[in-house]
């Protein structure tokens, strides 16, 4: 068990569950203590997937006497404001207090909606992250962002409300799909872009390991994505500044995420994409930095194109709610609707889109000022023809 804090986050890397009680006596300065201790009740609300392969095990190890469970459908419908309502009903009809928890384990699906529903449930009560996906565990357990999405808008209901602990047991990472351990090294890399040129060598020159999901590379590369995002957090809680650098890829990736139904990941690795094809048209970086990208990205079979299906989604959009551009005019509504989607992003001002672009090697700026037409040529130019 090894511990990375700060005056915000609390964050627990470990082997398997069985410190769990340890960990959290630790940050309730209740030493020795365990969490019928601590807690009158226990809340866990995780996903279907999970609760087959992880549930079982942490219950175990935790030991509670009164402990309900919550399951939720996977994927991103289950982060709405039915399933949310639903949810709350349950609190109420099993009488959770101020002084119960709730425990979500599962991907950054049930973390959000989870964390959401502590923060509001008789106005906030303690939530404990326990990620089970790599994505999760790099990325959205850590440092208390909460929501659910409203329509098409992700994450647009929330709140920033900081875990009592997060705890990330990398060994669940053994039993993730391969498509969704693949999905997940896309925020993995976005931290070597962001903040740490040498990760980025690293992740090149162990890629093989860590498909193989090597003990001692799962450990470092987590364990250097929490450490980062801990740090960041801590001089940048509620994102009005420095945090924005960690929706690197965000911005584009949304629109396509939403429209083409594909992964957090994936989504995340095309819009990694178009910001590195953006910043070359800009003459921020050298190609030689883009070309590094492309390899780290190769090596790790992540998407840098998307493809939509014209027949799926026209009729759900006006036409004449977009401009013409030179593109077919079915996949020039979806190409401006992407762009649609970028606009409605949170962290926009002034009407102004914000984008998260490299500038130099491991570092990357945020900036306000493109045009509207570049940005509807990167999304063109990653498209599948």
């Amino acid at each position: 068990m090894e511990k990375i804090t700060n005056s915000v986050c609390n964050v627990v890397i470990d082997k398997s569950y069985r410190n769990f009680n340890e960990a959290l006596s630790i940050f309730h300065n209740k030493i020795n203590s365990n969490i019928n201790d601590i807690y009158d009740e226990i809340l866990i609300i995780s996903d279907q997937n999970v609760y087959n392969n992880v549930v079982d095990k942490l219950v175990d190890s935790i030991k509670a006497k009164f402990i309900y469970e919550y399951i939720v459908m996977p994927g991103e419908d289950s982060k709405c404001l039915d399933v949310y309502e639903q949810i709350m009903n349950y609190c109420v009809k099993i009488n959770l207090s101020r002084k119960s928890v709730i425990i979500a384990v599962g991907g950054g699906v049930v973390g959000d909606l989870a964390g959401y529903i502590a923060s509001t449930y008789m106005r906030g009560i303690d939530v404990i992250q326990v990620p089970t996906s790599l994505l999760a565990q790099v990325d959205s357990s850590i440092g208390g962002k909460t929501g659910i999405n409203l329509g098409k808008v992700k994450n647009i209901i929330g709140s920033f409300y900081q875990p009592k602990l997060t705890y990330i047991n990398v060994d669940a990472l053994k039993s993730l799909p391969q498509n969704e351990f693949i999905s997940g090294m896309a925020e993995v890399i976005k931290y070597s872009i962001i903040y740490d040129y040498e990760f980025l060598d690293y992740l090149i020159e162990n890629s093989e390991a860590i498909l193989n999901r090597d003990n001692e590379c799962l450990y470092y590369i987590v364990k250097k994505c929490a450490s980062i995002k801990v740090e960041v957090v801590e001089k940048d809680e509620k994102e009005g500044g420095l945090r924005k650098i960690l929706n690197f890829g965000h911005t584009f990736g949304h629109g396509v995420e939403k429209l083409c139904n594909i992964s957090h990941g994936d989504a995340v690795s095309i819009g990694m994409n178009m910001a590195f094809k953006l910043a070359l048209d800009e003459k921020l970086i050298p190609n030689d930095y883009y070309d590094k990208f492309i390899k780290v990205s190769n090596l790790y079979n992540l998407p840098l194109k998307f493809e939509i299906n014209t027949d799926d989604y026209y009729e759900e959009f006006d036409s004449d709610s977009f401009k013409e551009c030179s593109l077919d005019k079915d996949e020039d509504i979806l190409i401006n609707k992407i762009l649609d989607i970028m606009k409605s992003d949170k962290k926009n001002s002034f009407g102004k889109i914000n984008l998260v672009l490299p500038v130099k090697l491991g570092e990357v700026k945020i900036i306000d000022n493109i045009e509207e037409e570049k940005i509807l040529h990167i999304i063109r130019k990653c498209k599948n023809a």
